[in-house]
């Protein structure tokens, strides 16, 4: 008999490659279990999505769409993005009893070029956020773009802190857009860069419906 371990090739090395592997998941289904045990706060999280990679918005309507499968109310406020249709909204709009639009930016700073406009734009959606923060019934509330509106300065950064800060410890916040501001990031529970690594705008592709919007 060889004393040669046996090979992957014949049957007796794919019993030693499946025993192997059977070990080693068993060890690390032991420590996944330990590792969730000791996980026991239950809390609602501050999140956000920045970076310069396409997907921000998108992920944060994928957040909304499981919340509302758990039967939590939901609520959005558009910060920069106009009154344009997009396939995340007319999709969550078959669940109105549970899911919150509001649409109050007028677009991107190049198209209204009008920076008073702008701020109080701003101004009215986060007078919009507050009123939903402060309204139990919210289980979710997602600020997006509200990263560049903060980039701005056209709304004071400590304010929204503060206000994030003190809100109902149960309610999930989420906020999108880019370069997100380092004490936002440094407040967070759970922060995600989108990295851009290619994009097929860049080759002349234009947004199209179902991907973009």
């Amino acid at each position: 008999m060889s004393d040669t371990p046996p090979s992957g090739n014949g049957p007796d090395g794919q019993d030693e490659i499946n025993r192997r592997h059977a070990e080693k998941m068993k060890r690390r289904k032991a420590l996944q279990e330990r590792t969730l045990a000791a996980k026991t706060v239950e809390k609602g999280l501050l999140m956000v999505h920045t970076g310069k990679g396409k997907g921000k918005s998108t992920a944060a309507f994928g957040l909304m769409m499981r919340a509302v499968g758990h039967g939590m109310r939901v609520g959005m406020v558009q910060f920069v993005k106009g009154a344009w249709s997009t396939g995340e909204t007319v999709a969550l709009e078959r669940f109105e009893d549970l899911v919150d639009f509001h649409t109050m930016g007028e677009g991107f700073t190049w198209d209204t070029q009008d920076r008073a406009r702008d701020i109080a734009a701003a101004e009215a959606a986060w007078t919009k956020t507050k009123e939903m923060m402060a309204d139990p019934r919210y289980g979710l509330i997602v600020l997006d773009e509200l990263n560049i509106v903060l980039r701005m300065d056209y709304l004071p950064l400590d304010e929204v802190l503060a206000t994030l800060a003190a809100r109902r410890p149960e309610l999930h916040v989420c906020i999108t857009g880019r370069n997100a501001k380092p004490e936002l990031i440094a407040a967070a529970d759970l922060v995600t860069e989108m990295t851009l690594v290619k994009h097929p705008f860049e080759a002349g592709v234009k947004a199209q419906a179902g991907i973009e919007f």
